[in-house]
């Protein structure tokens, strides 16, 4: 039986080692960067967020080391970049025991906040209950885990949501493997979903209207993406996020982005360790 309480991609995470200089970066991009935010110290992390449609990309770091940033902590000894994934669930206890109940242990659910600067003065909390599948659990070596927006109000703030490169949502997240069919088929049993080979690479659906997960190799990168926009990305995991933009050439303008095909893509070198590829929505 597929997953309840598991909505499809909520989320990406991006570990910076220099939080400000990557919020700067992104906004070169044409990205709206939100102002930093400061996370409950149970977690010891601050984060800057770009808001998409029903999505969005965390830009995030440590700022006092905790049991529960090791993890990331651990991944930035060896490079910036993507490193987990975050699902939406509806109801964190519940998605726990779903997962728990496959036979994956669940680590949490924990609840935490920060705050969030409101239009025109103050400020609000936003507040989230999440859960992560075993540190083991790593497809394509990626973590992932599930985030409940209690007070999703507060962070889609419509001004977060306009941006100079037209971008509305996340399209697909692409995955460096030695084995991408061992991979998918790894993700699409944490997820309950099927993992289908199209051509070269393999695809996992994570939810009607969410990013899809796809699994290549390093000669699938190479075909996909220029050399110079693979410059300064990891050797496996998250390597490029296809983000759909309502206007190409906007897009393009912006971000000063490497046309190839029919997409427009920035250098991983210019994304803390992410090929940022706009497509057409």
């Amino acid at each position: 039986m597929a997953l309840k309480h598991i909505l499809g991609v909520d989320h990406v995470v991006v570990a910076a080692r220099d939080l400000a200089r990557a919020a700067r970066d992104w906004e070169a991009l044409g990205f709206t960067v939100s102002p930093r935010g400061l996370h409950s110290p149970i977690l010891g992390t601050a984060n800057h967020t770009i808001m998409l449609g029903e999505d969005y990309v965390e830009l995030l770091s440590p700022v006092a080391e905790t049991e529960q940033n090791q993890p990331t902590r651990d991944f930035l000894a060896a490079g910036e970049g993507i490193e987990r994934i975050a699902f939406t669930t509806d109801d964190a206890e519940a998605g726990a025991a779903e997962i728990s109940a496959r036979g994956f242990p669940a680590i949490g659910p924990i609840h935490f906040g920060r705050p969030v600067p409101l239009p025109g003065g103050g400020e609000a909390e936003a507040r989230f209950s999440v859960f992560r599948w075993p540190l083991s659990e790593r497809p394509g070596a990626t973590r992932i885990f599930a985030c409940q927006h209690r007070t999703r109000e507060v962070v889609w703030l419509p001004e977060l949501q306009a941006h100079a490169n037209g971008a509305v949502a996340l399209r697909r997240i692409e995955i460096l493997s030695a084995d991408p069919a061992a991979a998918a088929a790894h993700l699409a049993r944490l997820t309950d979903q099927a993992a289908v080979q199209e051509g070269d690479a393999w695809r996992v659906a994570s939810g009607p209207n969410r990013a899809d997960f796809v699994f290549y190799d390093a000669q699938g990168l190479a075909a996909r993406y220029p050399a110079a926009a693979r410059e300064g990305a990891r050797a496996e995991g998250v390597v490029a996020l296809a983000i759909a933009s309502r206007d190409l050439d906007a897009a393009a303008a912006a971000s000063g982005a490497i046309h190839h095909g029919e997409a427009a893509t920035v250098p991983a070198g210019r994304a803390a360790g992410v090929i940022v590829s706009f497509v057409a929505a």
